[in-house]
């Protein structure tokens, strides 16, 4: 089981580069459960997680609409 400190700083050097992609998301998810569910680290991140899928999501949408 990984520390507080370790998920936060693996979680940042997954979220470093603009052009993450699926596998970020899935070591993402990793990282979450080597919290303890009532970590509010863990909470935030979870918060964060689903903030930069919608963007992600969105830049996509975005993207497909200028090459129509």
């Amino acid at each position: 089981m990984l520390t507080e400190q370790e998920v936060a700083r693996s979680w940042r050097n997954l979220f470093n580069s603009p052009d993450f992609g699926e596998e970020a998301f899935r070591k993402a998810e990793k990282l979450l459960e080597n919290l303890r569910p009532e970590s509010p680290l863990r909470h935030r991140l979870a918060q964060e997680l689903a903030e930069l899928r919608r963007l992600r999501s969105q830049r996509k949408r975005q993207a497909a609409r200028q090459k129509v």
